[in-house]
């Protein structure tokens, strides 16, 4: 086994047993009434938020590829041109 998978199997295992010991319940608030609810409960929907959140940051985003032949030519001898025109010349001096 890899050394990633070894540690999301150590990090998996820590991470339920924290669940685990953390089953009291807390007097959780919301907008207008207090409900007791278990800080398994609470702690392990903040995980899964956090998860899903990091998940949909994290992904990389689409590109979109040209497969027109003369348009990427254009746009690399459009982006390749370094020398000045007369006119930029004759602006500068």
């Amino acid at each position: 086994m890899s050394a990633k998978t070894i540690s999301i199997i150590i990090l998996t295992a820590l991470l339920t047993i924290f669940l685990m010991v953390n089953t009291d319940p807390v007097d959780f608030d919301f907008l207008v009434a207090t409900v007791p609810v278990s800080k398994l409960l609470v702690i392990g929907v903040c995980i899964i938020i956090g998860f899903i959140i990091g998940f949909v940051v994290g992904r990389p985003r689409k590109t979109v590829s040209s497969y027109d032949d003369d348009i990427e030519r254009k746009a690399q001898t459009t982006d390749s041109k370094k020398e000045l025109s007369d006119e930029d010349r004759e602006y500068i001096s």
